[in-house]
């Protein structure tokens, strides 16, 4: 296994600016954590599909020819060039989930998201055992009996960011595959899957799709390992011919775990991936991450490297107070959550301050 390389795209770089522009104005908006804002591309892609679907247009192949787009876009962002297609990540790990033999250990990382953990949690019968450690000793708690270190880069209650590189190569040294959900790194953090045996991530956040399109990614040669338990039309290389029984063959590759698309979604995705193709990803995490440490500058916390902002609320006053000053914040595991991306500017961080003066 090689360390984690962040991904590259192909075609002239977007800039920053030029990224910025496509967005809405929407200040306040704290929140790519919770859901990323959509382009004007891909509001324009989700308003055509609702017009054709109203006079009967829609267009199953092409919607096809869409998947492929994105997994092909998805593959650049990522950096690798094996991409499965769903829907959630929870039905994704679950795939991953049936590679871990009876009997063994996953190790977690302690208050990890649930949809990345829970399929492991239902191994039980089969003498699985999941066991919890901190996202910061994550390493050193791999050990002779673990199979698969499953954990988040990024993590969603507090913003840390995990150490994948030593992460990776404890887990090589054990033995043990690697499962890293991307879902709150790709899009801000330059750190693609090409490092990890597999990952997962879900496009709505901080990839600004629409809900419901989901990317699993595995290394070459562990197709084997799992079983495509969700096996549908849409898990053969030509999904056509494979609609009924009799003729049911997988892919030969990574698209064998491929789960039926949402249609509704699948043409704004594909604009969302387009732009995150091309962006200066260095300077979408340059431009993130400088505007969460003078937010945490405001708040009285160190710097961090992460785009993510957390701080104790307890008693949720200062999410109210954000709330109320017209910040679109969250609140998570007893902390005020809030997040910086493209959109954002200095003006957000000040009328961050002003909220919690008031408060």
């Amino acid at each position: 296994m090689t360390a984690p390389t962040r991904p590259t795209g192909t075609g002239t770089p977007v800039s920053l600016s030029d990224a910025q522009r496509r967005f809405a104005d929407v200040p306040g908006y704290l929140s790519a954590c919770t859901g990323g804002l959509p382009s004007r591309e891909t509001a324009a892609a989700l308003t055509t599909f609702v017009s054709a679907w109203t006079s009967g247009a829609v267009d199953a192949r092409a919607i096809g020819a869409d998947v492929e787009r994105c997994r092909e876009l998805y593959a650049r962002i990522a950096g690798v060039d094996r991409v499965a297609f769903g829907s959630q990540v929870s039905q994704l790990v679950s795939i991953v989930a049936t590679s871990v033999p009876d009997g063994a250990e996953v190790l977690c990382a302690d208050g990890d998201f649930s949809s990345l953990t829970h399929p492991f949690e239902q191994l039980a019968s089969r003498g699985v055992r999941v066991r919890y450690a901190p996202i910061a000793d994550l390493a050193a708690a791999i050990g002779p009996g673990t199979a698969l270190v499953a954990f988040s880069l990024v993590q969603s209650a507090t913003g840390e960011v995990a150490d994948a590189d030593a992460i990776a190569r404890a887990a090589e040294a054990a033995g043990a595959r690697t499962l890293v959900d991307l879902t709150q790194s790709l899009g801000w953090l330059p750190v693609g899957a090409a490092g990890f045996d597999y990952t997962v991530c879900h496009a709505y956040k901080w990839l600004c799709a629409p809900r419901g399109t989901a990317f699993l990614t595995v290394r070459e040669g562990l197709d084997d390992s799992m079983t495509p338990l969700a096996a549908g039309w849409c898990s053969a290389d030509d999904v056509w011919s494979s609609c009924y029984a009799g003729h049911t063959p997988l892919a030969s590759g990574a698209g064998r775990f491929d789960l039926s698309p949402s249609w509704p979604v699948i043409s704004g995705t594909a604009a969302a991936l387009e732009l995150f193709a091309e962006i200066d990803a260095d300077a979408v995490r340059d431009h993130d991450v400088r505007l969460a440490n003078l937010a945490r500058e405001t708040l009285g916390l160190p710097a961090a490297d992460s785009a993510i902002v957390t701080w104790a609320d307890a008693d949720g006053s200062d999410l109210a107070a954000m709330t109320a000053a017209g910040i679109t914040a969250s609140g998570r595991a007893g902390n005020a959550r809030i997040a910086f991306h493209i959109w954002n500017t200095e003006a957000d961080v000040e009328l961050l301050t002003r909220a919690l003066e008031r408060r």
